[in-house]
């Protein structure tokens, strides 16, 4: 395909993801402010709180100056006037990646990766310039150089890693092949195989911290709806708490997924929420911080043998692509070492990224610090990975077993092949006579 047709097709698809997600939280913006605010809504203001919402959902941080009255009639502290909103709604940044994805596999498959890539990001880098441009506003702004940086590198990277795989796995007759060209063998099998487990690896961490977070939400739903009913939002105002969490889910999700991993969540400085222990202060009033548990038993430190048990799990689907065919004496090491390696490094960066991506600043004071520690998560995730998944990959074999076995007899004892065939019986009639004179 046309490399110009392909950067185009790109950048349309990098400009649907803009508007899209631009749109989702535009939409309900404006019903709070027709049904919310009334007559009294400022409507120039409806535009830059829909873009600062966005922004905030492709990790630019927020600066937030409340006026003096609002402080005063909100009881809060003074030095609450102004702090930094960094936590972000992830689920706004996972659409837009999920797209760049879409988007950068489509223009490998096109023969145009590169073109597809910078076509794309080009668009984004564009439209979030004149969001941050027109968007501004006086009580919570955005930097520029964020406010472009975020969208634009959210599409960018996956856009960029799905075309290297699809050329890495389709060809592209260009930069990628002349690398794997270079690359023994044995070890572009190992490249493939491993990234297979980094895949499994990390879908396994994510639906353990999923299905914890489900748990919670069932045994302790009495809390949420409590804290909701505390809060005494009307109905607009619940619906505004629903859609927040909803954007707040995957962020949910990774932090209850380091808690499975082992080192657990901040909610605040100085707090824990951890299988090893649970140690929180002042907790804000969010209704869906009531699925944080008060306590943890030591039992749940078992969680980490789940994540041992997918790196185990990655190993064997490794190990499956890496085998050899029939007759072989033994597997090779090199390809199961760097196979290896790549499980357990990929793993770690990706769960790193997914980590720093669910942690923040959510206001002033102890709640600079919310969310997991990434580099803590991240390497007891690969090293937990690495214990399952090097069990597997490591260990024989066990050829002897799967080879036809040859039992050999001693010389001495005559077997069946080596008797002599016994003397045919001849009947008294076959015997020659003579006759007598």
């Amino acid at each position: 395909m046309n490399r110009l047709l392909v950067s185009l097709l790109a950048a349309v698809d990098a400009l649907l993801a803009v508007a899209v997600g631009v749109g989702v939280v535009l939409a309900p913006v404006t019903l709070v402010w027709i049904f919310g605010i009334g007559g009294d809504a400022d409507w120039a203001a409806l535009w830059p709180a829909a873009a600062t919402i966005w922004q905030l959902g492709h990790f630019a941080p927020v600066a937030v100056s409340l006026p003096a009255e609002l402080v005063v009639s909100g009881g809060l502290p003074s030095g609450g006037a102004q702090f930094t909103l960094s936590l972000a709604p992830t689920a706004l940044a996972a659409f837009t990646a999920i797209s760049a994805w879409r988007s950068g596999a489509r223009a490998a498959r096109a023969g145009a990766w590169v073109t597809g890539v910078v076509g794309g990001t080009i668009a984004v880098a564009v439209v979030s310039t004149l969001i941050a441009l027109s968007g501004r506003a006086s009580i919570a702004a955005v930097d520029l150089l964020p406010a472009v940086a975020g969208p634009t590198l959210v599409f960018a990277v996956p856009a960029l890693v799905s075309a290297v795989i699809r050329a890495w796995n389709d060809g592209d007759d260009g930069i990628i092949d002349a690398l794997s060209e270079r690359l023994p063998d044995d070890v572009q099998e190992a490249v493939d195989a491993g990234a297979r487990g980094v895949a499994i690896c990390v879908a396994g961490i994510v639906a353990v911290g999923a299905v914890v977070l489900a748990i919670l939400f069932f045994a302790r739903g009495g809390e949420v709806i409590a804290l909701t009913q505390a809060a005494q939002a009307d109905l607009l105002g619940v619906v505004v708490l629903a859609l927040g969490s909803i954007l707040y889910l995957p962020t949910l999700v990774m932090w209850f997924a380091g808690f499975a991993v082992g080192p657990g969540f901040a909610v605040g400085t100085g707090t824990a929420v951890s299988p090893a222990g649970t140690s929180l202060g002042v907790v804000p009033g969010i209704p869906v911080f009531g699925v944080i548990p008060d306590s943890t038993s030591g039992w749940l430190l078992l969680l980490g043998l789940v994540v041992v048990g997918f790196g185990a799990l990655a190993g064997a689907a490794t190990r499956s692509a890496l085998l050899v065919g029939p007759g072989t004496d033994a597997e090779p090491l090199r390809p199961r070492l760097v196979a290896l390696a790549i499980l357990v490094l990929g793993t770690g960066a990706v769960v790193a990224v997914l980590a720093w991506a669910a942690q923040g600043s959510l206001g002033p004071g102890r709640l600079i610090q919310v969310g997991p520690e990434p580099w803590l998560v991240a390497l007891v995730a690969a090293a937990e990975v690495a214990v399952g998944a090097a069990v597997v990959l490591l260990s024989p074999r066990g050829e002897d077993a799967e080879q036809p076995l040859v039992r050999e007899t001693p010389a001495t004892t005559p077997t069946a092949e080596s008797r002599p065939a016994p003397a045919a019986a001849v009947s008294p009639d076959e015997f020659p006579t003579t006759p007598l004179d």
